[in-house]
């Protein structure tokens, strides 16, 4: 196999902080290789400077054996280099074939008039090789997160590259569309296409990968043949210690029913759902994109109204009109979107964990600095945030440290349910060990915990029971000594 992308000696300083330290990569054509390691660890940037985004401080690029200077975005996509940011760059109010075609429309001749029944038919091609079909005129704004994910990818597609960079393309993708990815992957690999796949997802690593290389703390530690090595060798690589099961036991004795929800609908997607958690148990809610997960815990939370049935807290009935509803009565609610629906991403660590809190921290409306203070660090501490003061802007933490703010923000309420909508999505895996014992500190504090999860392992590994979702009606619900992947994807695909 040919190299296509040769990496040697790479090193990259923002001001005084070394991110990249003679680090190496490199691509082999018609191979899907990983790229892993916790976050911080330096895999954004070295792609990054593959792409032309942030020059090199030092080392080489070649591509295809020659050595290149990367300046612009431009250059490395004419030398047949694209990539899927983890960010989506869809623009909203343009529609599917618009978004497809941005900045290089199809024209006649120099006439600028658009070839829009070609850009149209060339759309829909792209969109197929994914097995996806969406109408092109479509305004984008109104698809879901995934369906926009897959534009991206078929856009990256359809620039016929040669390396494909794909920085969590699955992360907001249902386990079909994985599937579909999948196989596209597939097809790129025999075609030749090297694709360099940057995930924090295990599963999908061996499933997907030929190689992997990690980084860790901006220095290159290896590179394994997938086929060669385990989930602990990788573990060990990128933190550098074995991290032991990756799911921590639950011992948590669970207590009276706190809450029970009785034939809920919002008149749209979900209809008719009825259920129960107790003090100290984590009900996982599984089920594929679409089937209502997320329209439960937004309606539960007050920002949809529902359109019949009821909710009880500790046996008493409550009425949530709107968020701060659910908030005056101790729910709580972590959104699967962090940066645009869970933090204010400007602001500092302290000013985002005493947003829901202002109540509590304040005199006559006027916030108590000593309180404030108090709250952040208990918070700052508890959850073992990584950040070089309170007064560090959001923005720039890593992922991981990102979602500990947000619990960070609700737990100053104490809450008596939190609902987790995707809690580890673009976490490493130590953040995850650090949220998934989180969890558990406050089930056995007693507080009920609804958690929502594409990731069906980790919905086995941390659910008490699990609720499973099929196109908005409950389809099952088991226990977790019952409860199997090919079970819950069973109810969850509609099988009885």
């Amino acid at each position: 196999m040919s190299t296509l992308i040769e990496m040697t000696g790479i090193s990259k300083s923002f001001g005084k902080v070394n991110v990249l330290k003679n680090v190496s990569f490199s691509l082999k054509k018609g191979e899907i290789h990983a790229l892993m390691g916790e976050n911080g660890a330096g895999k954004s940037t070295l792609m990054k400077i593959l792409t032309g985004i942030y020059p090199k401080d030092a080392g080489t690029i070649r591509v295809r054996g020659q050595e290149v200077e990367m300046n612009h975005p431009k250059e490395a996509e004419q030398m047949g280099i694209a990539v899927i940011h983890q960010e989506l760059n869809i623009i909203p109010q343009l529609t599917v074939m618009e978004n497809m075609f941005l900045g290089r429309d199809l024209c006649y001749g120099r006439t600028g008039i658009l070839r829009t029944r070609e850009m149209k038919k060339k759309t829909r091609e792209y969109l197929a090789q994914l097995g996806v079909h969406l109408d092109p005129d479509t305004e984008a704004g109104t698809l879901s997160i995934g369906q926009q994910q897959m534009i991206e990818i078929a856009r990256a597609l359809s620039l016929n590259a040669e390396v494909l960079i794909m920085d969590e393309p699955t992360a907001a993708l249902t386990d079909r569309e994985i599937e579909a990815l999948f196989k596209v992957m597939k097809g790129l690999r025999a075609r030749g296409v090297g694709i360099v796949y940057v995930s924090h997802r295990m599963e999908e690593i061996f499933a997907i990968c030929d190689r992997i290389s990690v980084l860790r703390d901006g220095m290159f530690v290896g590179t394994e043949i997938i086929k060669e090595t385990d989930l602990e060798t990788i573990v060990r690589m990128m933190v550098g210690r074995q991290l032991g099961d990756r799911f921590p036991e639950r011992s948590v004795q669970i207590g009276e029913e706190r809450l029970r929800v009785e034939n809920i609908s919002d008149g749209k997607v979900i209809s008719d759902i009825s259920f129960s958690a107790r003090r100290g148990e984590v009900l996982g809610i599984a089920g594929l994109m679409g089937s209502g997960r997320t329209e439960i815990a937004r309606t539960l939370f007050g920002i949809e109204g529902k359109t019949s049935g009821k909710v009880f807290l500790d046996g008493e009935e409550i009425r949530i009109r709107k968020p701060d509803d659910a908030i005056a009565h101790g729910i709580a609610f972590v959104t699967e979107d962090r940066k645009s629906q869970g933090l204010v991403l400007e602001l500092s660590v302290r000013e985002n964990i005493a947003l829901t809190n202002l109540e509590a921290l304040s005199k006559n409306g006027i916030i108590s600095p000593a309180k404030e203070a108090q709250l952040v660090r208990d918070m700052i501490e508890r959850l073992n945030i990584k950040t070089s003061s309170s007064e560090q802007t959001v923005k720039s933490l890593s992922g991981g440290n990102q979602q500990k703010v947000v619990f960070g923000k609700w737990l100053g309420i104490k809450p008596k349910v939190l609902i987790l909508d995707e809690p580890t999505r673009g976490v490493d895996i130590g953040a995850k060990k650090e949220i998934y014992n989180i969890m558990n500190q406050l089930t056995a504090e007693g507080v009920t915990i609804l958690m929502i999860s594409s990731e069906l392992p980790e919905i086995l590994g941390m659910s008490d029971r699990i609720l499973v979702m099929h196109e908005g009606k409950l389809a099952a619900v088991m226990d977790k000594t019952q409860a199997t992947q090919e079970k819950i994807m069973h109810a969850a695909t509609g099988g009885k």
